[in-house]
C-alpha cells in the first residue's frame, strides 16, 4: 500500500478511514523502550508523522477530518506545532478542492520574539470564529490544552478536538473536563495496544 495508490478506492468516507487505518498500523508504530514527551516510559512509540507526511496518509486524513467537521459550522482549524503542522498543510489543498474556506493555523510553543511576535500563525482569528483543534496524537493533553488556551485568549469558541490517535493515557478525560468534545479517529484499542 505504501508505494501504490489505487485511486478507485478513494470514493467514500468509510474507505478513507480504512485506508488511513492501514497506513497508521503499517507505518506509525515502533516497539521497544521509549520516553514520551510527557516524560512517561512506554514500550511503544506512535510516530504520526510517518502517516501525516505520507502523500496518501495526508490526503486520507484531510478527507476524514473534513467529514468529521462538515456539520459543525467551523470557521477555523489548527493545532499545536509540530504535530498539527503537516495535518494543517494537507487540509489546505483539500479544502480548496472541496470549496471550503476554512482558516488554517498553527499554534507555536511560544510567541515569536521578532516580527509580528505571534503565538498563532495563519489568518487572523476573530472572536466569532468557531474553532476545531487538531493534533496527531493525544497522550496527556498538555500541548492541545496550550493550543486551546491560545485560541480562547483570542476570544474564539473551541468547538471540538480531533486527534489521529488517542493513546488513552488521560488526555481525553482532562480535555473533556474542560467541557470540550474529543473526537479520536483511532485509539490504541483499535490497534490492540
Amino acid at each position: 500500500m505504501a508505494n501504490e495508490i489505487d485511486k478507485t478506492k478513494l470514493t467514500s468516507s468509510s474507505n478513507y478511514r480504512k485506508i488511513l487505518y492501514e497506513l497508521v498500523k503499517e507505518r506509525s508504530f515502533k516497539f521497544g523502550e521509549f520516553i514520551l514527551s510527557s516524560g512517561k516510559k512506554s514500550n511503544y512509540y506512535f510516530d504520526g508523522k510517518q502517516v501525516t507526511l505520507h502523500p496518501l496518509g495526508a490526503y486520507t486524513l484531510a478527507k476524514v477530518i473534513i467529514e468529521n467537521i462538515k456539520d459543525e459550522n467551523i470557521q477555523a482549524i489548527g493545532g499545536p506545532t509540530i504535530g498539527a503542522d503537516p495535518i494543517v498543510g494537507s487540509l489546505a489543498p483539500v479544502c480548496y478542492l472541496e470549496g471550503l474556506n476554512l482558516k488554517l493555523f498553527i499554534v507555536r510553543k511560544t510567541a515569536k520574539e521578532h516580527g509580528g511576535k505571534r503565538l498563532i500563525e495563519g489568518p487572523k482569528l476573530l472572536p466569532s470564529d468557531r474553532v476545531a483543534i487538531l493534533d496527531d496524537v493525544l497522550t496527556t493533553g498538555s500541548s492541545i490544552i496550550k493550543a486551546i488556551e491560545a485560541v480562547k485568549d483570542v476570544g474564539c469558541p473551541v468547538v471540538k478536538i480531533i486527534v489521529l490517535v488517542d493513546r488513552l493515557e488521560g488526555g481525553t478525560e482532562k480535555i473533556e473536563s474542560m467541557g470540550l468534545k474529543v473526537d479520536s479517529i483511532f485509539t490504541m484499542r483499535d490497534f490492540d495496544l
